[in-house]
């Protein structure tokens, strides 16, 4: 299956706690980072979801918001750390291009946001992005 979804990282689980509807599920990236993402139990049960379980951790564009720096006090569980390794503009929208230890990421964001941020090529970023807003898949 082909998807437009551009950020598929892939990885393991870690951990699962179950609750009556929804479970978290923590992911450890092939770049050693962890993720966590919060789906439905019935998605854990119907994917076969155990420790161990190889999963593709997938987050659309327009669901990553970036920072210049960690950012404490948040409620946004994931918090990955990167480098802005390029970027394309359009009039309202910006394309950013996030290497990540073992990975890569983009995030669509306002042009204005990126030039608040002063961000180019190079610049250390934290992207963002809500448990709510990870799909897993499995091969």
């Amino acid at each position: 299956m082909s998807l437009s979804i551009r950020n598929q990282l892939p990885g393991t689980v870690t951990a699962i706690t179950p609750g009556e509807v929804m479970a978290t599920v923590k992911v450890r990236l092939a770049g050693g980072q962890n993720l966590t993402a919060a789906i439905t139990l019935e998605a854990v049960e119907d994917l076969g979801l155990v420790k161990g379980t190889s999963v593709t951790a997938l987050v659309k564009s327009t669901e990553i918001s970036l920072a210049t720096g960690p950012i404490e006090g948040l409620s946004i569980r994931n918090q990955l750390p990167g480098t802005v390794s390029g970027i394309a503009t359009g009039g309202a929208m910006a394309s950013v291009k996030i290497a990540l230890e073992g990975a890569a990421l983009t995030a669509a964001i306002t042009r204005d946001a990126t030039t608040d941020l002063a961000l180019s090529p190079g610049v250390p970023v934290v992207a963002l992005i809500k448990a709510t807003e990870v799909a897993l898949a499995t091969a």
